[in-house]
């Protein structure tokens, strides 16, 4: 069975930092595309960032140069670092695993992200 758990999520001011993780297991990790999505209230869930598994990144334009995401195949994780955050990140933030060839698709439950200005 295949999990992806979250964590890192939490309260921030305007300006500050997190960074998420999110710990994959019954899957063939290195084999996945990772990449963390986000979903405010009452809009759609939108993609955020994108590592594939050859490690060639992807993020949308509102994070270039304030998020940066990684991953680490011995431990089966992804690590999203998000700095000078926004009041317009909050959401709740997905992670996501990808395995195109295959045409498999996995999400993890969420993670909140709230952003005081």
């Amino acid at each position: 069975q295949v999990q992806l758990v979250e964590s890192g999520g939490g309260l921030v001011q305007a300006g500050g930092s997190l960074r998420l993780s999110c710990a994959g297991s019954g899957l063939t990790f290195s084999a996945y595309g990772m990449g963390w999505f986000r979903q405010a209230p009452a809009k759609a869930r939108k993609l955020v960032a994108f590592i594939n598994a050859d490690g060639s990144t992807y993020y949308a334009e509102s994070v270039k140069g304030r998020f940066s995401i990684s991953r680490d195949n011995a431990k089966k994780e992804i690590d999203l670092q998000m700095n000078s955050l926004k009041p317009e990140d909050a959401a709740v933030y997905y992670c996501n695993a990808t395995r195109t060839s295959r045409g498999q698709q996995y999400w993890g439950q969420g993670t909140r992200v709230s952003v005081s200005s």
